[in-house]
């Protein structure tokens, strides 16, 4: 399914690290805000920063939001 958000931002993999994409275009792993923010300004949005990224509609998020990055591992913490 095609995201109607220029930038996808993909469920936690095992080590924590979410793909990114913008315009259909895999960018890297990012592994906090700071990443997804260094990938947006490289692709052309040069305010980019944390706050941004929390805030902004213009990335969808898989599998959680811009606090989601642990994978989820099945188990119980006990």
């Amino acid at each position: 399914m095609a995201s109607e958000k220029p930038v996808v931002v993909y469920p936690p993999a095992a080590d924590g690290g979410r793909r990114v994409r913008v315009d259909g275009q895999f960018l890297g792993i990012a592994y906090g805000p700071l990443d997804i923010a260094e990938f947006l300004r490289r692709a052309g949005i040069e305010d980019a920063d944390e706050a941004y990224v929390a805030a902004t509609g213009l990335i969808e998020w898989r599998g959680g939001g811009p606090g989601a990055w642990a994978a989820d591992r099945g188990g119980d913490s006990a």
